[in-house]
């Protein structure tokens, strides 16, 4: 039997456990409300470090579509409803190629690959001429980068570069920006809520440690849509390219370090 001591030691270590995950994903969640994107970077890798991978993932997903749900209910007026259609339509197709590439041998390399052209595109697009304008939705572009956010979804859950790519092309305001990448957030990540159930990885710690962090998210989905609709024009693309360039960088740590 463990002694009083010990019993007090593993509650308080759980405590700290606890607050870690919900400072987690308040930050996370401001980040995604404030961008559009953006927040698997930081939840999942750090969540890892205080919980299983196996709770960190569909715990994330989770806070994914209860940010998404409050950003389409807040701002739905604001949504491009034919280019989020579009994309989750390319997406579904990408998905099982991401999957494949998530156990190939040579994911590691397709990882730095992408991230070097991810960096590539960001470097360019800050220091060099402005990239490529799209005046109205493109189909071509839309299943591309749809696909794209598929496979990378897929293999690695981090959708939003590609997503992130389009919308600076087709130059969204910032509000235009985070809503419509709510809309496809929204579906893509209940897809991916179903699989984490039907494998038995939507468990009571996932649920438990979601709903603790319910009051931290909507902080910084509030939080973050004060800052959105603060940010304007050029000043918004260059925090979506440095974004993007953070993106790429820590994709490349990833697959030299071979996972989080």
């Amino acid at each position: 039997m463990l002694s009083p001591e010990k019993l007090l030691a593993g509650e308080i270590a759980i405590e700290v456990t606890t607050l870690l995950v919900v400072l987690i994903l308040l930050i996370a969640s401001l980040i995604r409300s404030a961008f559009g994107f953006g927040e698997a970077l930081i939840a999942v890798p750090l969540l890892a470090f205080f919980i299983p991978l196996e709770v960190a993932a569909p715990l994330a997903v989770l806070v994914s579509i209860t940010i998404a749900t409050i950003v389409v209910i807040q701002d739905w007026r604001k949504i491009h409803l034919f280019s989020a259609g579009w994309l989750v339509l390319a997406t579904v197709f990408g998905i099982p190629l991401g999957l494949a590439l998530l156990k190939s041998r040579h994911q590691l390399m397709v990882k730095a690959a992408l991230g070097a052209i991810i960096v590539a595109f960001s470097i360019y697009s800050l220091i060099g001429r402005a990239p490529l304008e799209l005046k109205r939705d493109h189909r071509g572009w839309l299943l591309g980068c749809g696909f794209l956010a598929g496979v990378l979804g897929g293999a690695y859950g981090m959708n939003g570069p590609p997503l992130a790519v389009y919308g600076t092309m087709r130059r969204w305001t910032a509000q235009h920006f985070r809503a419509t990448l709510q809309a496809y957030f929204l579906p893509a990540s209940v897809i991916g809520m179903c699989g984490y159930g039907l494998t038995g990885l939507w468990t009571r710690t996932v649920t438990h440690y979601f709903l603790v962090s319910i009051p931290a998210v909507f902080l910084g989905v509030g939080v973050g849509r004060a800052i959105n609709h603060r940010l304007r024009g050029e000043i918004f693309l260059k925090y979506i390219y440095m974004g993007l360039a953070i993106t790429g960088v820590l994709l490349l740590i990833q697959a030299t370090r071979g996972g989080f």
